[in-house]
């Protein structure tokens, strides 16, 4: 390998061993001299340890990469920051990364699953339940009238495909259904032992266990329709739009028969597979007045429409919202799409007496922004001519049958369908975990800013001298802009440990914040009891 100008970028796959004479790089090291990179007179290499490249010490490097510490796989970006005047657009000062620790800046991969990154997803979780949340009882750009506007939490299902094997509880009794023990009814029992024409019994009188690998999986593999599963998801964003529209025009059509004025419908979504692959929606919807000279106001809705109107109108729009897909060559006359017999409808008053509550709600819908198809059993990236192979079977498992069904559906030759090889990895569904209306609430934009105001400004302890920092309070008094002229240069870190040393940090650092809220919340329950007689 010729050495290169730039800082090195490749990762060792395996760590390299350390002996009495020699240091040998890990398997796949970069192992030339990183010209770019000298403190004092020691060369630097790719696969040197943290505290040999910061020069000054572990506290150096850890600050430099504090914003990515908890990342699994930050990405590495080199080139030059200019710092430039905002008045004059004169350049004041040139950073090169090279003189930077690591020569490189590192910055969060900000992915959302959970299963990829726990502390980018953590992230994204709390950003999406201050999201909704502010849309239930106001705050952050958002008036607090919003708690009194009727509002429900719905739940919107996919239809059958074909038999699968579930655990139905008709009654729970457990505070916690993830953990659930209670007793669940037979899965399908049946008084006559009848089989389908593949021969398969289309009975099950087993009470599966929530850990059963069975819950989701077809009673016959053969009988299952795939291809109009897949279908569905892939149709589910087109579906919930028009049933938006439907709610809306016919809490209308009440509101001109009242002689109320005009309403619209807000609304948080999240999406959620369930075990058999198919996706299904919790939608938290809330009744606003709409305002025909400013259609950013958030209004309360006229007195004469109630949440039972609302209910009504979310009942109506599940049952009658359907249509029918273009043609297929595989089924020329189209798949009819349309929601399952299962909806859910609760009232969301926020008023003390609904067992059903704000952070409930706003806790339920962010957990699931942070989730995939890992339920299924399946979680892969995008999917290619050449990986395909290795995940698809028409004739093998149920998840594999339906990325089957998504890759051959997907052919290009089929207009309006070639999306489906797109998002065959997310068995055909290729919509956004976490949605909402324009003007349910803030925007996760918003909050991201408001998180480096916060950091830009917060008190940095009694240990630093308060002159060593430049806090700046706000991003619109900033009299010079930092504009980076910066490349990919890799993504992950650069040595295992590394990466041991930064997740240690931000662990570190995630426990002493839980620990700081346990004490603030025992603080609040002690000031709020009354306290006890001498």
């Amino acid at each position: 390998m010729t050495p290169s100008s730039s800082a090195p970028s490749t990762l060792a796959l395996v760590p390299g061993k350390t002996g009495h004479q020699l240091t040998l790089p890990g398997t796949g090291a970069n192992t030339e001299t990183d010209t770019t990179r000298r403190y004092g007179d020691v060369a630097l290499f790719a696969h040197d340890s943290a505290l040999t490249r910061a020069g000054d010490g572990y506290f150096t490097w850890l600050d430099h990469i504090w914003s990515a510490a908890g990342c699994t796989a930050p990405i590495r970006l080199h080139g030059q920051m200019h710092t430039v005047d905002t008045h004059t657009g004169a350049i004041l000062a040139t950073l090169p990364t090279s003189a930077l620790p690591d020569g490189v800046i590192y910055k969060a991969c900000g992915n959302r699953r959970a299963t990829v990154c726990p502390s980018c997803a953590e992230t994204y979780r709390r950003d999406a339940y201050h999201l909704v949340r502010s849309g239930l009882i106001g705050g952050k750009g958002t008036p607090e009238s919003v708690s009194n506007h009727p509002a429900v939490f719905a739940t919107f299902t996919a239809p059958t495909f074909g038999p699968v094997h579930t655990r139905h509880v008709r009654t729970h009794t457990c505070k916690d259904k993830t953990r659930c023990t209670c007793r669940p009814e037979p899965c399908h029992a049946r008084r006559t032992l009848d089989t389908c024409p593949h021969g398969i019994p289309q009975a099950c009188f087993a009470r599966h266990e929530p850990a059963d690998q069975r819950i989701g999986q077809p009673l016959c593999l053969d009988c299952y329709d795939h291809d109009h599963h897949v279908i569905w998801n892939n149709q589910a964003g087109e579906l919930w739009r028009r049933t938006k529209q439907t709610m809306e025009r016919h809490l209308n059509r009440i509101a001109r028969s009242r002689g109320l004025p005009r309403i619209r419908i807000a609304h948080g979504k999240a999406a959620e597979y369930q075990r058999r692959g198919a996706v299904h929606f919790h939608v938290l919807l809330r009744l606003d007045r709409l305002d025909p000279d400013d259609s950013a106001a958030v209004l309360p809705p006229p007195d004469g429409l109630t949440v039972d109107d609302l209910q009504e109108a979310v009942q109506y729009a599940a049952t009658v919202t359907r249509y029918t897909t273009e043609g297929h060559d595989e089924r020329p006359c189209g798949w009819p799409i349309a929601w399952g017999d299962q909806l859910d409808i609760r009232p969301l008053t926020l008023r003390g007496d609904n067992p059903v509550t704000d952070a409930m709600v706003a806790a339920y819908l962010a957990k699931y922004a942070t989730k995939g198809t890992e339920i299924t059993g399946h979680a892969s990236r995008r999917l290619d001519h050449t990986s395909i192979e290795q995940h698809a079977d028409r004739t093998g498992t149920h998840t594999e049958r339906l990325i089957a069904a998504c890759w051959d559906l997907g052919h290009p030759n089929n207009a309006g369908f070639d999306g489906l090889r797109r998002w065959a990895h997310m068995l055909g569904f290729g919509g956004h975990f976490f949605t909402k209306a324009r003007r349910y609430s803030t925007t996760f934009a918003a909050l991201r800013a408001a998180r480096v105001r916060y950091r830009r400004a917060q008190d940095i302890g009694h240990d630093y001298a308060p002159d060593t920092f430049d806090c700046q309070p706000d991003l619109d008094d900033e009299t010079t802009l930092i504009i980076g002229d910066l490349t990919y240069a890799g993504s992950g870190w650069k040595t295992t440990g590394d990466a041991l040393l930064a997740n240690t940090a931000a662990a570190q650092a995630r426990e002493y914040t839980r620990a700081g809220r346990e004490e603030l919340a025992f603080e609040q329950a002690c000031s709020s009891s009354t306290p006890l007689a001498a």
